[in-house]
């Protein structure tokens, strides 16, 4: 499995120096995704003393499907190694894995618009805008070294509207260059949809629910996907090439094949293989 290069890389979980957050930081309800209830802050029954999962080659076929698709975009090492200098939430002082649990979700969110931010970046239609794009990475890079209550304070809805209306701008100059541009299907509700060999290049695809839907061989290059619901979503053999703002977890998410086409920013999950 090819990983994808340059600084995107740096914007994936990283487990070896994290200490679980992911697993203790953040709530889940029994349900197709998850086997039991678990609250925040509260350490999940799978955790091991050495912050790895013990269950962690049988997820999915114990219930935990959720943790499969879930990537920190490297805010669980962040937070570890950065925010809290390498104390470990079990030594640390009293109340320490409540403010880890307040931290880390902001600063998750955080590095998924610095993953939006970078690859923008990358885009060459987005040239007249790279000044813009440069100056909001580094104001959300220097968001995430903040303290602890730094962050816990922070707005990141705020912050999160004004780095969108840049990503808006930058979607429609990528867009404008696609051959045979799709129409705007932004928050549109395509579940369970059948669109099967559909023509959606340079679709804005902005934060609709394609859960369930059939994508089998759609052609998808330069289409806008930020925020789309991808669960279950059928992508055997579509072509997702120059897609952006794509990431991982919608990735993992989908369902898919080897004759799936993607871009280079994500990498093929490996349980894609077994399903065909």
């Amino acid at each position: 499995m090819q990983e994808p290069s340059g600084a995107l890389a740096d914007l994936r979980g990283d487990c070896a120096n994290c200490f679980g957050l992911c697993c203790v930081a953040l709530p889940f309800s029994a349900s197709a995704d998850f086997a039991v209830d678990k609250a925040a802050g509260t350490p999940c029954r799978n955790l091991r003393e050495d912050h790895r999962c013990g269950i962690h080659a049988r997820l999915r076929d114990t219930g935990f499907t959720g943790c499969t698709v879930y990537d920190c975009f490297g805010a669980g090492q962040k937070v570890s190694q950065f925010t809290f200098g390498g104390e470990d939430w079990r030594t640390g002082p009293a109340g320490r894995v409540r403010r880890m649990s307040e931290v880390f979700p902001v600063v998750r969110q955080l590095h998924e618009l610095l993953w939006y931010l970078t690859e923008a970046l990358s885009l060459p239609a987005a040239r007249p805008l790279r000044t813009d794009l440069r100056a909001l990475l580094e104001t959300t890079e220097k968001l995430t070294r903040g303290t602890p209550d730094d962050l816990a304070a922070l707005d990141v809805a705020a912050h999160r509207q004004q780095v969108n209306v840049l990503l808006l701008r930058t979607s429609e100059l990528a867009r404008a260059g696609v051959r045979g541009r799709g129409r705007n299907r932004r928050g549109a509700d395509l579940m369970g949809a059948r669109l099967r060999g559909a023509d959606l290049r340079g679709a804005d695809l902005r934060g609709a629910y394609l859960i369930a839907a059939d994508l089998t061989g759609a052609d998808l290059r330069g289409a806008d996907l930020i925020g789309a619901d991808l669960r279950d979503t059928d992508l055997t053999d579509a072509d997702l090439t120059d897609a952006f703002f794509l990431t991982q977890p919608q990735v993992n998410a989908a369902r898919g094949s080897a004759g799936t086409r993607l871009p280079g920013s994500v990498t093929r999950p490996a349980h894609w293989t077994a399903q065909g």
